[in-house]
């Protein structure tokens, strides 16, 4: 059993001695340490959020700027798609006219051959005429 004496009381002194010390030596400045390792922490952690804030920023900067850049994109795709049918009205006139004018140019020697032709033919009717009349009478027709 526990017996209540002297050394009972010595035994606490020294325990209060022994914990009064190590909270001196050991235990503040181990509370200091986790002390200041928490204010890190806490800065980073603010340092990290303030990068996370900036991140995000950066990023809808980005996606604005893709979004306006497809905008931009778009809108020289259609310049680009007008000028062209532009121009190709333009070589399509160019065509069409060169095309009217070979074929009026090639109507015009049509009917300069048919006049010809007709001439020599009327010429070619009244020779034939003739003889088929002296044919068909039987003498000399003149």
């Amino acid at each position: 059993m526990l017996k209540i004496n002297f050394s009972l009381f010595v035994q606490i002194a020294n325990f209060l001695l022994l914990l009064f010390l190590m909270n001196i030596f050991l235990y503040k400045p181990i509370r200091k340490i986790l002390a200041r390792r928490k204010e890190e922490i806490n800065s980073f952690e603010g340092t990290i959020e303030g990068y996370q804030n900036r991140s995000d920023q950066d990023e809808k900067g980005i996606e604005e700027g893709m979004i306006l850049a497809r905008k931009e994109g778009h809108k020289e795709k259609e310049n680009f798609k007008r000028q062209g049918l532009e121009s190709e009205k333009g070589i399509l006139q160019k065509a069409s006219s060169s095309a009217e004018e070979k074929i009026g140019n090639a109507k015009q020697e049509i009917e300069n051959k048919i006049v010809d032709v007709r001439k020599a033919l009327e010429d070619q009717v009244a020779s034939f005429s003739e003889e088929l009349a002296e044919k068909i009478l039987g003498r000399s027709i003149q």
